[in-house]
């Protein structure tokens, strides 16, 4: 229930985001309307069940700021070792190229996670066999990642990126360190 009222507030916050002023000002020669995009990261959404939608205010010509929002919409997978379920990600990103806001990127990123661990913590003497139990987790972690966007004319683009995070609140079942990437279609608005 948290993390849909999480959702909610961030929509809101989103919402308040796409209605302010949507130009840089006036006189200035990179003056563009475009300032906003909205992104599906379809590499989760195929491999893993995650729906993962990010949201990006560009500031200027080399720098962006925006959010991500993961949930697990199938059920655990045993064959990840890593289940998260939630992920909630803002980002700031400065871009190295002559175009807006496009191409090779360098990203630092905070994201507090939640999801499954898998503990073995018990022996089964007749099976020889270790038991495995669940364990629920909800940490903070600190990172960064590198990629590369690709943006058309009409505003479609095309986004692949990886990095990585370390957790910091020691939960007792969270994993240490935390991926972070994909390959996301949206477009820029």
């Amino acid at each position: 229930m948290k993390h849909y009222c999480l959702a909610t507030l961030i929509f809101l916050m989103t919402t308040n985001l796409l209605t302010a002023q949507d130009t840089l000002p006036v006189g200035d020669a990179n003056s563009i309307t475009q300032q906003n995009e909205l992104k599906l990261n379809m590499f989760n959404l195929i491999a893993f069940k995650f729906t993962d939608l990010t949201y990006e205010r560009l500031i200027n010509e080399e720098t962006s700021f925006g959010f991500g929002l993961l949930f697990r919409i199938g059920g655990y997978d045993e064959d990840i070792a890593y289940d998260r379920s939630f992920s909630f990600t803002p980002f700031y990103r400065k871009y190295f190229s002559r175009s807006y806001a496009s191409g090779f990127f360098v990203e630092g990123f905070a994201m507090l996670n939640s999801g499954n661990e898998d503990v073995y913590n018990e022996f089964d003497q007749q099976s020889g066999n270790l038991i495995r139990s669940e364990e629920k987790y909800t940490d903070f972690a600190l990172g960064v990642s590198i990629g590369g966007k690709f943006i058309s004319k009409r505003g479609f683009l095309a986004e692949i990126y990886g990095g990585i995070g370390r957790n910091f609140l020691n939960s007792d079942f969270a994993p240490e360190v935390v991926p972070r990437g994909g390959i996301s279609l949206g477009f820029r608005f």
